[in-house]
């Protein structure tokens, strides 16, 4: 019998790239886990095995890489079930769990009452404890989760929203080092929500992970700040990154008209 695929298609051996979530290596027991192999799959038998090669790749894998993959491996298997046999087939539907109710969305009022009420404790709070460039961007950043469809503002209390936000704009603009003015701690800001630091933490996370905000981040650095934040100056030309701040007017302007800079420095000076 000629060597199959692991479709169940006759010809070559198929060379398999595959992530393993379980394996013991005795050589490095501190492997992490999962590992990127390959090796060939051949059908003996109505069994799947391999030709006894199985060749590692020098990859790690983060976190995030992690979870997707454990996404990945979870869904394969509650389609197939754990395959030892070619070709695959599906798993009987009623070998299959239910599937799980689908949560009813929440409704665009729901997402505007929301806004208002943490729009209206950023206000109160910017104003008095930091300064009116943090209330705008607060104000921006619940708004934009708010335009979002199903919006996160749904779920989850509006003060732990709040605190979230300002931590995030805060993170940006390095809120937490005593060098700056406005200076507060992180804490302090869930305190003044009256959230836990835990809550106030993971909803900022969930921020800037939705929306990929960094430190430096230009979108969310206080106007005041932006002629000092280099992430917003930096410009590549001709395979090099610039600071265009340091440029001349000519390539200043063309950067500004291209939206890639947020201003022409010796216009707004």
């Amino acid at each position: 019998m000629p060597p199959m695929t692991a479709r169940g298609i006759s010809g070559r051996a198929a060379r398999r790239s595959f992530h393993t979530s379980r394996c013991r290596c005795k050589a490095d027991s501190s492997t992490n886990l999962p590992v990127l192999a390959e090796t060939v799959l051949l059908p003996f038998k109505d069994k799947v095995i391999y030709d006894g090669l199985l060749g590692r790749y020098n990859i790690f894998f983060g976190g995030g890489i992690r979870r997707g993959l454990q996404e990945r491996y979870s869904t394969a298997k509650e389609r197939f079930g754990i395959v030892t046999t070619l070709p695959v087939q599906s798993r009987p539907a009623a070998d299959r769990r239910p599937a799980q109710k689908l949560q009813s969305r929440p409704s665009p009022d729901e997402a505007r009452k929301a806004l208002q009420a943490i729009v209206a404790m950023t206000d109160r709070f910017c104003p008095e404890r930091l300064n009116e460039e943090y209330a705008v961007l607060c104000r921006k950043l619940a708004e934009k989760l708010s335009r979002k469809r199903p919006s996160p503002l749904s779920r989850g209390t509006p003060n732990a929203w709040a605190a979230g936000i300002v931590r995030t704009i805060g993170v940006v603009n390095f809120l937490h080092d005593p060098s700056q003015r406005p200076h507060m701690k992180l804490i302090e800001v869930d305190g003044a929500f009256g959230v836990s630091e835990s809550t106030g933490q993971a909803k900022s996370l969930a921020i800037r992970k939705m929306f990929k905000i960094y430190q430096f981040d230009p979108e969310w650095t206080l106007p005041s700040r932006m002629k000092d934040n280099p992430m917003a100056w930096m410009v590549e030309m001709n395979g090099l990154l610039i600071d265009t701040r340091y440029a001349p007017r000519n390539i200043q302007e063309m950067a500004y008209h291209k939206g890639l800079i947020p201003y022409i420095p010796q216009i707004h000076e």
